[in-house]
């Protein structure tokens, strides 16, 4: 597990700063996100950490242009786009530089399309020839180990673990620079888990950023090269992923390791996680 963030003397493919986004009429208003900060270098994988509601979703789609920040920047690419408008940011989605996996691949899989026109879907979009879309498709469908047979088939007839991978396949196909994955492991057996992970890490050595969205510390824990922590809508740590693990700071980052066996082997004791809890509220 590497400790340190890849050198890029372009500056980060993505800069948060100072973002706060809120919810809500004026009146009844909620804040999800407060003065959150973070960057992420070409190459460099990134863990977000937090429990629901800790506003890892939230950040996820103010970052895509799905929700609109109440204050603070975001640049991708280098190019500010805090005050980008619909057709705008549209237009930055379909340029295929930043990418998003959802959660749950069969709800973000069109149930009606082959898995080659999923896959092909967002290059014809771009203008890619019919015939270089299908070249490139059958690439990146070996490079997350799926076999050529599929492609004929329907999301509904394929099993978890597979249409997982052809949704990290369909976010690769346009060679973004940077990745977004909601849970991408969450919902997938130990194997399947085990495999999504892999093929992440080999992602890493090719120069695409990736932020690794997980209420499960331990799952990305291996992979990522930085972790930064969400609490209530806060980012309250962040740093290299190997001292974050073992010098954790924050009494939320240590419940999360807590909770998490693939860290250390068994969970800590129910009066550890209920002492980590009161330290939170206090």
């Amino acid at each position: 597990m590497s400790t340190d963030s890849p050198a890029d003397s372009t500056g980060p493919i993505l800069q948060i700063n100072g973002l706060d986004v809120h919810y809500g009429p004026r009146r009844r208003r909620r804040q999800a996100l407060h003065g959150v900060s973070l960057s992420v270098a070409p190459g460099e994988t990134v863990g977000l950490i937090g429990e629901t509601g800790s506003g890892k979703s939230t950040l996820a789609r103010t970052v895509l242009g799905l929700v609109r920040a109440t204050s603070g920047s975001i640049a991708v690419g280098g190019a500010d786009v805090s005050s980008y408008g619909r057709r705008q940011w549209r237009e930055l989605r379909r340029s295929g530089i930043i990418q998003y996996v959802f959660q749950d691949p069969l709800r973000s899989l069109d149930p009606d399309l082959t898995i080659e026109e999923s896959l092909s879907e967002p290059l014809l979009v771009q203008g890619v020839p019919r015939g270089e879309a299908a070249t490139r498709v059958r690439s990146f469908l070996d490079r997350v180990r799926l076999t050529e047979d599929l492609l004929e088939r329907l999301p509904g007839e394929l099993s978890g673990g597979q249409r997982q991978r052809v949704a990290v396949a369909r976010a690769l196909v346009t060679e973004p620079r940077v990745v977004i994955l909601d849970e991408p492991v969450s919902a997938l057996d130990s194997a399947n888990r085990v495999q999504i992970l892999e093929i992440l890490k080999e992602l890493r050595t090719e120069g695409t950023a990736l932020v690794l969205i997980s209420h499960d510390l331990g799952s990305v824990a291996g992979v990522a090269d930085r972790i930064a922590v969400l609490y209530q809508g806060e980012l309250v740590e962040a740093g290299p992923a190997r001292e974050i693990v073992d010098e954790p700071r924050h009494a939320y980052t240590r419940l999360l390791l807590g909770s998490a066996p693939t860290l250390h082997g068994a969970t800590a004791d129910r009066a550890e996680r209920d002492a980590l809890r009161a330290l939170l509220h206090t």
